[in-house]
């Protein structure tokens, strides 16, 4: 296995356990007795634990290096999200949330960290593909969960069995991870306890945020809302995750060489175009199917918009790497977690449509500024990964 294959892998893992679980949000809700707003709050402390895990683990991450923070934050994630189905009650999963958050938050600074600098050693992209192993695991565990819902297996036993296969799984693999060195045009500054977004980074932000808002809605609300609006059987309802996850996940898997031919810029534009086109699909959907479409076309959409925003970041040379990025998923991942909380109250007071109709004018801004994806101090030239033989 390649070292930055192992680093792949992070993201693979954390996704498969976060897709267990969100998928089985509706079977939670029902266990715990709780109106949408009242689960939103649960994703809401879950939001404050990544908010923390990305604004105070960046230095613990550089002293512990990629390997022990591998172990760390990917079995302390999938642990903690194991466990939360076992309380008898949504008051005792309140710490629980709150602590797979903050392994969430800082698995995200390792894996970005360690992607970047295998992309400097590498000479071209691979952030995009990455993050197309987090939606490949998310679209696994959505399909697997589906079936496990369709088949009445307990979230209970269902979340257990993710947490031995991912530390089976990571065991083997974390074992070899080498942490790669950094930038020669990195920042050599030191890395300070708590990372803050500058002016500079804001509108990386905001083109980072869109996407990830989309995201959200579409992994944590998308089984909720074909439930409560076209009343489909639970496998059908757990399709639109799978749905958009495996869209997702194709498109970031591929898109590395269509970012090197064609440059950022033009290529976030694109995709943010479709992710509102399929937003729209389905806040507008009269038929199941048309949903499903939409979800899928908000897959495309929201594929490579994020990835391009965590390469632009970690090449910034004001602040040391780290910083930059950890700032940059401060703010971005507070949109992910918090923003479907807030959706669920939306939900609840306006309808589950309107939450959909509420992400395009987030997307609308985002286009807006695209402009400083084409300003990355650092873009990557080199040739494209040469095919590799089988076996």
């Amino acid at each position: 296995m390649k070292p930055h294959h192992r680093i792949f892998f992070i993201q693979f893992a954390v996704a498969l356990s976060l897709g267990a679980f969100v998928s089985r949000l509706p079977d939670l809700q029902l266990k715990f007795s709780l109106t949408e707003g009242e689960l939103g709050l649960l994703l809401a402390v879950m939001s404050s634990g990544v908010l923390c895990g990305l604004t105070f683990s960046v230095r613990f991450i550089e002293r512990l290096g990629a390997r022990t923070t591998a172990f760390v934050t990917v079995f302390g994630a999938s642990l903690f999200f194991a466990l939360i189905p076992w309380m008898p009650s949504a008051l005792l999963a309140v710490p629980l949330f709150f602590i797979a958050g903050v392994f969430t938050g800082a698995f995200e600074i390792n894996a970005n960290i360690e992607t970047d600098r295998h992309e400097a050693l590498l000479g071209y992209r691979i952030m995009s593909r990455a993050h197309g192993m987090w939606s490949l695991g998310f679209c696994i565990t959505a399909l697997v969960a589906a079936g496990m819902r369709q088949a009445a297996v307990s979230i209970e036993l269902h979340t257990f069995i993710v947490l031995v296969t991912v530390l089976i799984a990571g065991s083997i693999v974390f074992a070899g991870i080498e942490k790669a060195p950094r930038r020669q045009d990195a920042h050599s500054g030191d890395t300070p306890i708590i990372a803050f977004p500058t002016i500079g980074l804001l509108p990386l932000c905001l083109v980072a945020a869109a996407p990830l808002l989309a995201e959200g809605a579409s992994v944590d609300w998308s089984a909720i809302y074909m439930r409560d609006v076209f009343a489909v059987e639970p496998f059908v309802g757990g399709l639109s995750v799978t749905i958009f996850s495996s869209f997702i996940a194709i498109a970031r898997l591929g898109m590395d060489p269509v970012i090197d031919r064609f440059n950022p810029r033009p290529v976030a534009i694109t995709l943010l175009g479709i992710a509102a086109i399929g937003v729209v699909m389905v806040a507008t959907a009269t038929h199941p199917v048309v949903a499903l479409a939409g979800f899928g076309l908000t897959g495309i959409g929201c594929s490579s918009v994020y990835p391009l925003a965590i390469s632009a970041a970690a090449r910034r040379t004001d602040r040391p790497a780290p910083v930059n990025v950890a700032a940059l998923g401060q703010t971005t991942f507070l949109v992910f977690f918090a923003g479907p909380p807030l959706l669920g109250f939306v939900a609840e007071h306006f309808g589950i449509r309107f939450s959909y109709w509420a992400v395009v004018p987030v997307l609308a801004a985002a286009l807006l500024v695209t402009r400083a994806l084409a300003a990355d101090p650092a873009p990557v030239t080199g040739q494209p990964e040469p095919a590799q033989p089988h076996g």
